[in-house]
C-alpha cells in the first residue's frame, strides 16, 4: 500500500479562499468518478462556503469534553474506517483538543496518508512555523497554531490562494468573512492594508523559494549542470577597480527590463595577503549594489575565470556582466585576460556581456596583493625554464640551428637564464646557468662531448657567462622584488588612508570595520576581545563571521592591542608583513570601540540635560495654568472669610464648591507635571504583578462624567502583568481625552471602553466620534505640551496622552492612535497577557460588564 498524496491551498491571509477552493476541488474530483469525502471542514457561518458543503458525503466528527463544554474535531478512525480516495481537511495547522488521538490535526493527516488516502487540506501563511516571528513583527499577532514547515515542503501540490488586500477589506466590510460586530475591529487591527500586503508578500516568496526547491531537486537528481533560464541571475565580477561602479549601474539597467530578475556582485580574492583592490572602492561598490537591490559576495579563488564561472553556475546565473580589459596592448602576451577566457568557457547556457568604460587599455597598474613572495604556480615554471630551457635549447641548436659561434650560444643561454629570473626568481635563474654552462661546455666549446676546455679563451668565456647569467638574474630578481614590495606598500597606504579617512569621518561602525577587516585578509571570523584585567576572562566586545572566538589563544592570528584588548582573527595563519597592516585596523577598532562607549556617555549626558530642560520647560510652560485654579480658590476663601458681606446658604455652597473644583484641577495639573518629570528623568520604576483589567479599568473611569462612557471588557480576557497605578493613571488619562473631544450628543458622545486579546497580547481599546486627528498629527499628539490645533480646551497643558504613553512604555506596553471607522479617534492600549494565561481566542463575545459608568 503506497502512501496517499496531499494537496495543499496555501492562503495569503485568512478569509482569502483556501476552503472553498478545497471544497471546488472536491466537487471536481467527485465529477470525475473519484471517492471524496469530508473530513474536517469548518465553514464559519460563511454562506457560500456552507452552500459548498452540499453534495459533499461528511463523515461524522467525533465529540469530546473539555472543561464542561463539548467541542467537536475530525474522527480520525471514522475516516480510517470509511477509507475515501479522497479526504477534505480544513486547517492543518489547527490544535485539537485535549483527549483527542493527536495534539496536532496536521498529525491526524499524516496517519490518513500513511493509510494511503490522499488528503486536501488548507493552511494559512502565517501559521508556518518558521515565520512565527515575521508574522508577529509585522501583525503584533503571535500564531500560537503553527505547522512545521517540512510539513508543507512535503506536500506533493501546493496551490496559492491569492486576494489583493483592498478586495479582501471589501469580503470583510461585506459581512463575508466575520460577523458584523468583530468587522470594525478586524479592519483596524490585523486586516490593515499594510499587514495584509506584508503577508500576500511572505506568501509569494515563500511559493517561490518552493518552487526554486523543486527546480534544483530536479537539476540535482538529473546532473544538469548548465543553466536553465527560468529567471533572469546577472553576476557582475569585480576588481574592484574603478569601473566597477559603472559594470553595476549597467546590470541594473539590464535587471530592470525583466520582471524578477535579481544582481549578484562578486569580487573574487586570491587565497594569499591583501586582496587585490582598494578597500574604499570596494565597500563604495557594495553600498551601490545593495541601494540597487542586488547582493555582495566575496569569493577566495587563486583562478579568478574558474571562481567566477563556478560562482555563477552554483547560483543558477543566466549572465555575466564583464568590464572591457585595463591592460595595455603588450600585456596580452601574458593571456587572453580574463573577460576571455570567461567567455571562452562559459558556453552556451551563460551570456558573457563585455561592458566599455573609461578605464578601457589605461593599465592594470602594479599588483598590489602580491607582495614580495612569488606565486606557486610561478616558482614552477621558474623551475621549468631554469632546468628544461637549456636543454630545449641544446637541442635545438645542436640538431636545427646552424654553427652559430660560441658567441652567439652564449647569448642565447644568457636570454634563457634572463627569462627563468623574471618568472621564477633567483634561485630558478641560478639552476639555469649552471645548466646552461654545462652544456656550453659540452656541446659548444672544443673538445665536443666531453667537460674539458682546450683553449683558454673558451675558459674565460664560460667564466664570463656564469658570473654576467648571475649577476642579470640578481639584478632582475631584485627589481621584480622591489616592484611587488613598492606594490605591497601601496595597498598598505590606501589601506591606511582609508583608515584614516574613517576617524575623519567619525565612523562609529565596529562590525563594519571588523568586517572589512575579515574581507581583506580573507578571513573566516574576527572578534574584538576584552578583559577588565591580566586575571580576568576574556570577554567578546564585537564580532563577525561564524563562530566567533572566546580567546586570544584559540586564534590563528591574535593582534594586542594594549595590555587587555586583542584581534582575534580565525580562518589561516598570516605571513609577517601582513601583520602591520592588521595592527592598524587593531588600533582603529580600539578607537572605535572607545568612541561608541564615549558616544554611549554623551547620549547619557544628553538625556540628563533634556530632563533638565523639560523641567524648566514644565515651569514656563505651565505657569499660567497652576495661577488661575490658585486664583480662584484665593478669591473663594478670600470671600467666605470677608466680614462686609453676609452670604447665604446657596452662596457659600457655591464658593466652596469653586474651592473643591479648583483643588481638584490643582492635583490633576501637579500630578501630570511630577509624573512627565519622573518619564523625563527615567525613574519611573514599575512594580510589575499579574491582575484582571476589571480590577483597574473601572478604577480609572471614576472621575468621568455620568453616562460618558460605555465600558465593555470580556470576562474571557486573561490577566495582564502591569503595574496598577501605573495602569489606573494611563487609562484614566486616555478616557478623560477621549470625553473630552467627543460631542455633546447622547448617542455619538458615548466614548466606548473595550478589551480583545490579540495574540499573547491584550489590547484596550478607547473609541470616541469626535473630530479625529490627521495622520500626520498622531504622533505629535503624544508630545508634552501638545494640544490638538493648539487650541486649549478645559483644563490641562497637554500632558495627558503624553504621561499615559510613557507608563504604558515603561511597563512593556504600546499606545497607538487609530481612525474611528465613521468617524472619531481610537486609542489602543496593548499590553502583555500574563504567562500561564492564554487568551481565549481573538475577539471574545462574552461580556463581563457593559455598562454606562459615572
Amino acid at each position: 500500500m503506497g502512501r496517499g498524496k496531499l494537496r495543499i491551498y496555501l492562503g495569503a491571509a485568512p478569509g482569502v479562499g483556501k476552503t472553498y477552493a478545497m471544497l471546488s476541488e472536491g466537487h471536481r474530483r467527485i465529477e470525475r468518478g473519484t471517492d471524496c469525502a469530508v473530513g474536517f471542514v469548518e465553514h464559519h457561518g460563511r454562506p457560500r462556503t456552507e452552500v459548498m458543503l452540499h453534495g459533499l458525503e461528511q463523515i461524522a466528527r467525533k465529540e469530546l469534553t473539555y472543561r464542561g463544554a463539548v467541542f467537536t474535531e475530525m474522527d480520525v478512525d471514522a475516516v480510517l474506517t470509511r477509507r475515501p480516495e479522497v479526504a477534505l481537511v480544513d486547517e492543518l495547522a489547527h490544535t485539537n483538543v485535549p483527549g483527542s488521538r493527536n495534539a496536532k490535526r496536521w498529525q491526524d493527516v499524516e496517519e490518513l496518508l500513511a493509510a494511503g488516502i490522499d488528503v486536501v487540506s488548507t493552511v494559512n501563511i502565517q501559521h508556518l512555523e518558521s515565520l512565527g516571528d515575521v508574522v508577529e513583527s509585522i501583525t503584533g499577532v503571535r500564531q500560537r497554531e503553527t505547522v512545521p514547515d517540512e510539513v508543507v515542503r512535503r506536500a506533493d501540490q501546493i496551490e496559492l490562494v491569492d486576494m489583493s488586500p483592498e478586495a479582501l477589506r471589501r469580503r470583510m466590510a461585506h459581512g463575508n468573512i466575520y460577523k458584523p460586530d468583530r468587522i470594525d475591529a478586524s479592519l483596524s487591527n490585523y486586516f490593515r492594508p499594510g499587514n495584509l500586503t506584508a503577508l500576500r508578500e511572505l506568501a509569494l516568496l515563500w511559493v517561490a523559494d518552493r518552487v526554486d526547491e523543486y527546480l534544483q531537486q530536479y537539476r540535482g537528481e538529473h546532473n544538469i549542470r548548465s543553466t536553465w533560464q527560468a529567471r533572469e541571475r546577472i553576476v557582475v565580477g569585480l576588481t574592484g577597480g574603478p569601473e566597477g561602479r559603472t559594470l553595476v549601474r549597467r546590470a541594473a539597467r539590464m535587471a530592470a527590463k525583466g520582471s524578477g530578475s535579481e544582481i549578484l556582485a562578486v569580487y573574487i580574492a586570491r587565497s594569499d595577503g591583501l586582496t587585490a583592490a582598494s578597500p574604499k572602492e570596494l565597500a563604495l561598490q557594495r553600498t551601490l549594489v545593495e541601494d540597487l537591490g542586488g547582493t555582495f559576495h566575496h569569493v577566495i579563488g587563486d583562478d579568478i575565470p574558474a571562481a567566477l564561472l563556478e560562482f555563477a553556475r552554483g547560483v543558477n546565473a543566466t549572465q555575466i556582466v564583464l568590464g572591457s580589459s585595463r591592460r595595455k596592448t603588450w600585456q596580452y602576451i601574458f593571456g587572453p585576460g580574463v573577460g576571455m577566457t570567461v567567455a571562452r568557457e562559459s558556453g552556451p547556457d551563460l551570456d558573457v556581456h563585455i561592458v566599455t568604460h573609461e578605464e578601457v587599455a589605461k593599465g592594470r597598474g602594479l599588483p598590489v596583493t602580491r607582495g614580495a613572495r612569488l606565486g606557486r604556480s610561478r616558482i614552477i615554471w621558474g623551475w621549468l625554464v631554469g632546468a628544461g630551457g637549456p636543454a630545449l635549447l641544446s637541442l635545438a641548436l645542436t640538431h636545427v640551428a646552424t654553427d652559430l659561434g660560441l658567441a652567439n650560444d652564449m647569448l642565447l643561454f644568457l636570454s634563457v637564464t634572463v627569462a627563468a629570473a623574471l618568472v621564477g626568481g633567483l634561485l630558478p635563474a641560478l639552476a639555469s646557468a649552471a645548466v646552461g654552462s654545462l652544456l656550453l661546455n659540452y656541446y659548444f666549446t672544443p673538445p665536443l662531448h666531453l667537460f674539458t676546455v682546450a683553449d683558454p679563451k673558451n675558459i674565460v668565456a664560460i667564466v664570463i657567462f656564469v658570473g654576467v647569467a648571475v649577476s642579470v638574474a640578481s639584478v632582475v630578481d631584485l627589481a621584480a622584488r622591489r616592484t611587488h614590495q613598492a606594490a605591497r606598500l601601496r595597498a598598505e597606504s590606501e589601506i591606511l588612508s582609508f583608515l584614516a579617512g574613517s576617524v575623519l569621518r567619525g565612523e562609529n561602525s565596529l562590525d563594519a570595520l571588523l568586517d572589512r577587516v575579515r574581507e581583506t585578509f580573507a578571513m573566516d571570523s574576527v572578534a574584538l576581545l576584552e578583559r577588565a584585567s591580566d586575571v580576568e576572562p576574556w570577554t567578546r566586545a564585537a564580532s563577525v563571521g561564524p563562530h566567533p572566538l572566546e580567546r586570544p589563544e584559540d586564534a590563528d592570528v591574535d593582534m594586542p592591542v594594549g595590555d587587555h584588548m586583542a584581534l582575534a582573527l580565525s580562518g589561516r595563519v598570516l605571513p609577517a608583513e601582513d601583520r602591520r597592516v592588521l595592527a592598524a585596523f587593531a588600533a582603529q577598532a580600539a578607537v572605535v570601540l572607545d568612541r561608541q562607549r564615549l558616544q554611549s556617555e554623551a547620549d547619557q549626558a544628553r538625556t540628563l540635560a533634556e530632563g533638565n530642560r523639560i523641567r524648566t520647560a514644565l515651569l514656563a510652560a505651565v505657569s499660567h495654568d497652576l495661577r488661575t485654579p490658585l486664583a480662584g480658590i484665593k478669591a473663594s476663601v478670600s470671600s467666605l472669610r470677608s466680614d462686609d458681606v453676609a452670604w447665604s446658604e446657596e452662596d457659600q455652597a457655591e464658593l466652596l464648591a469653586g474651592i473643591e473644583e479648583g483643588a481638584d484641577r490643582l492635583d490633576h495639573l501637579v500630578g501630570n507635571l511630577l509624573d512627565m518629570s519622573r518619564l523625563q528623568t527615567g525613574t519611573v520604576t514599575p512594580l510589575m504583578r499579574e491582575i484582571d483589567l476589571d480590577e483597574v479599568v473601572p478604577m480609572a473611569l471614576v472621575g468621568v462624567p455620568d453616562g460618558s462612557v460605555d465600558l465593555d471588557i470580556p470576562e474571557s480576557l486573561p490577566m495582564v502583568t502591569v503595574d496598577k497605578g501605573l495602569l489606573e493613571r494611563a487609562v484614566a488619562n486616555i478616557v478623560e481625552n477621549a470625553v473630552k473631544y467627543s460631542p455633546e450628543d447622547e448617542t455619538d458622545g458615548v466614548v466606548l471602553v473595550s478589551a480583545s486579546t490579540l495574540g499573547d497580547r491584550v489590547e484596550v481599546r478607547v473609541v470616541d466620534r469626535g473630530p479625529g486627528v490627521p495622520d500626520t498629527a498622531k504622533d505629535r499628539i503624544f508630545a508634552p505640551f501638545q494640544r490638538y490645533g493648539d487650541a486649549p480646551r478645559g483644563s490641562g497643558v497637554g500632558l495627558g496622552l503624553a504621561v499615559a504613553r510613557g507608563f504604558v512604555e515603561a511597563m512593556n506596553g504600546t499606545l497607538t492612535a487609530e481612525d474611528t471607522p465613521g468617524g472619531g479617534l481610537t486609542m489602543v492600549l496593548t499590553l502583555t497577557a500574563a504567562t500561564g494565561h492564554p487568551p481565549a481566542g481573538p475577539i471574545s463575545s462574552a461580556i463581563a460588564q457593559r455598562g454606562r459608568y459615572a
